[in-house]
């Protein structure tokens, strides 16, 4: 097992952990070890339900810019074309037959929170923030989230999240339906290991049939969302807006956007 996640199993619950703390950022070496895990994971009769959880301060901050920035390839032309793209592991995400449960701290934001959103559901601590801030980066959203967050908490909540980049505080993602349930940080993982369990309690086959008829053609809809994602992410990486999105957020100021 890769020292960027981990497996662990109790009973009939697995329960798959991102190991790059403080912020779990992500990119296609770490996506394509989850999808394989949980693949994985799918394939194993003993497992019933995943919980995905976070080692560190966040569940999993998005992509790690200031360090492609710092590294001088932030607005790199996409050179993925013949080998696995972030967004081919986030199609076979999406495309899983158990259910998973995300337990959520700290950060899930940009392609974090995409994440957290192909999740069947998400317990979260007070102290967890959501954010789908692309467009404060001059930058469109990704990972899905096109699809997935509407199809969440409606259009008009995700039409907010998307044009201000918001932050979304625990209590206010229960009201609006982003997570399930709201517990305190220190049972954070028991109580999503708890969900699971309750959900493992029952027919298996019927568990996977139920889920496949309530979502339809989910896997569809994520895998297509992607692909114009990427493209229109391919088309503003090229924008002085985006540079100057990511180095005001590196700054840790407002970005001054020229529409060009």
């Amino acid at each position: 097992m890769s020292q960027e996640i981990s497996i662990t199993r109790d009973s009939h619950v697995s329960t798959l952990t991102m190991c790059r703390p403080p912020n779990n950022f992500i990119d296609e070496s770490l996506a394509g070890q989850l999808a394989d895990a949980l693949e994985s994971l799918d394939r194993d009769p003993a497992c019933r339900c995943v919980v995905l959880a976070a080692e560190g301060k966040h569940f999993c901050a998005g992509a790690d810019l200031a360090g492609r920035l710092a590294r001088g390839d932030i607005q790199a032309a996409d050179t993925s074309r013949h080998r696995p793209h972030l967004y081919d592991h986030g199609g076979r995400l999406a495309g899983l037959r158990k259910p998973l449960v995300a337990a959520v701290q700290g950060a899930a934001v940009g392609a974090g929170l995409g994440l957290a959103l192909l999740a069947d559901f998400r317990v979260a601590c007070p102290q967890a923030r959501f954010s789908a801030n692309f467009a404060r980066q001059g930058y469109h959203p990704g990972f899905g989230l096109t699809y997935t967050l509407p199809r969440l908490v409606g259009v008009q909540h995700a039409a907010w999240m998307f044009y201000s980049g918001a932050r979304v505080s625990g209590d206010d993602a229960l009201r609006m339906g982003l997570i399930d349930r709201l517990v305190p940080a220190d049972a954070l993982l028991e109580a999503a290991r708890q969900m699971a369990a309750e959900i493992a309690r029952s027919g298996p086959a019927a568990v996977q049939e139920t889920r496949a008829s309530l979502r339809g053609d989910f896997h569809l809809q994520c895998v297509e969302a992607m692909a114009r994602e990427r493209e229109v992410q391919d088309a503003l990486r090229r924008t002085d807006d985006y540079r100057e999105g990511v180095i005001a957020m590196k700054e840790r100021r407002e970005p001054v956007f020229r529409g060009r």
